[in-house]
């Protein structure tokens, strides 16, 4: 049987267009995934949609079912959640997260998925290549009892590690952010919200996510001695420039990178790529997520939308994207 399905393409740096597609037959060991929901991570897809990405990094930067190439035409994407309609027995009518770029069906290996458990909505559930990163930054980070953290930048991956902070015993919490209106977020999340001017210095940790330099500038000027920034930032092609002077060597402070790329090391001997992404849809369990899906739009207007969240017409978390109605 054909089936035809339809795919996000960037045709070029600011232009997106749908694209028709034909399927392959799934073949043993694969699945069909009629998609219905996926999410624009924001930070890093709108980069892309602007030609954004450094030559140095088109490699380090393909998702894992991209076709084309940096900077155009690609396709790009990698928060998808579906359903399986021919497939092993065990995931058929199952269903299932993927890091697959937006677009309507597709045929993956089915190792390639990972079901979403019963107690998590089906759109709450293309987070979970956020929470991911979240769960691998948390790795990295370490962060203790007690601890006085702030994470600044709110976006869907600093909002993301701050509703997991706030589960930890004893650690509170600070979100930071310029935009004032991310303060109702906070609530949602249960932690406590500040913007860069009113943000409590003194933190043990720090949580880098806003791709500012000003933002990581302040994160390092809320540390107290000994203390570590965590960055989680992709800045592409602009660059940074701190002021590392002042307090930076006399308080012995620690500027640490974090990447989803590869398992953290503290959590390398132990868990698989496929054990982090079950434990980041188990953790989506908990609605309080729910704050981090601030709009809907269906598929045949991503190009538009993309193009409107490059823009900064259109402010966003996580913009979920609706397949069939849903």
């Amino acid at each position: 049987m054909t089936r035809i399905a339809h795919a996000f393409w960037l045709r070029a740096p600011g232009e997106g267009e749908i694209r028709p597609l034909t399927l392959t037959e799934p073949g043993a060991g694969e699945v069909l995934v009629r998609s219905r929901y996926s999410g624009i991570s924001r930070g890093t897809e709108t980069l892309v949609f602007a030609g954004g990405v450094p030559v140095s990094q088109y490699d380090s930067m393909r998702a894992p079912f991209q076709e084309g190439d940096f900077p155009a035409p690609v396709k790009y994407g990698y928060l998808s959640v579906g359903a399986v309609e021919h497939g092993p027995a065990h995931l058929l009518g199952r269903t299932v997260f993927c890091l697959h770029p937006h677009q309507s069906a597709y045929v993956v290996p089915a190792d390639a998925v990972t079901v979403v458990p019963d107690r998590v909505p089906a759109a709450r559930a293309v987070l979970a290549g956020t929470v991911e990163t979240a769960v691998n930054a948390l790795w990295d980070a370490a962060p203790l009892v007690g601890d006085r953290v702030s994470v600044v930048g709110g976006g869907m991956v600093g909002c993301a590690v701050a509703a997991l902070l706030a589960r930890f015993p004893g650690v509170r919490v600070e979100l930071v952010d310029a935009d004032a209106t991310r303060a109702g977020v906070a609530a949602a999340l249960g932690v406590d919200f500040a913007t860069g001017e009113t943000a409590t210095g003194g933190r043990d940790l720090v949580v880098h996510a806003s791709a500012t330099a000003a933002g990581l500038q302040r994160g390092l000027d809320l540390l107290a001695p000994e203390g570590t920034l965590l960055e989680l930032s992709w800045y592409g092609d602009r660059p940074v420039q701190l002021a590392l002077g002042g307090a930076f060597h006399s308080g012995r402070l620690t500027i640490r990178g974090s990447q989803v790329g590869m398992v953290a090391p503290a959590r390398r001997g132990s868990r698989s790529y496929a054990d982090r992404m079950a434990l980041a849809l188990d953790l989506l369990a908990d609605p309080a997520f729910d704050a981090l899906v601030t709009g809907r739009s269906p598929f045949a207007e991503l190009p538009d939308v993309l193009a409107r969240l490059s823009g900064g017409t259109l402010p966003a978390l996580c913009h979920l994207i609706t397949y069939d109605g849903e």
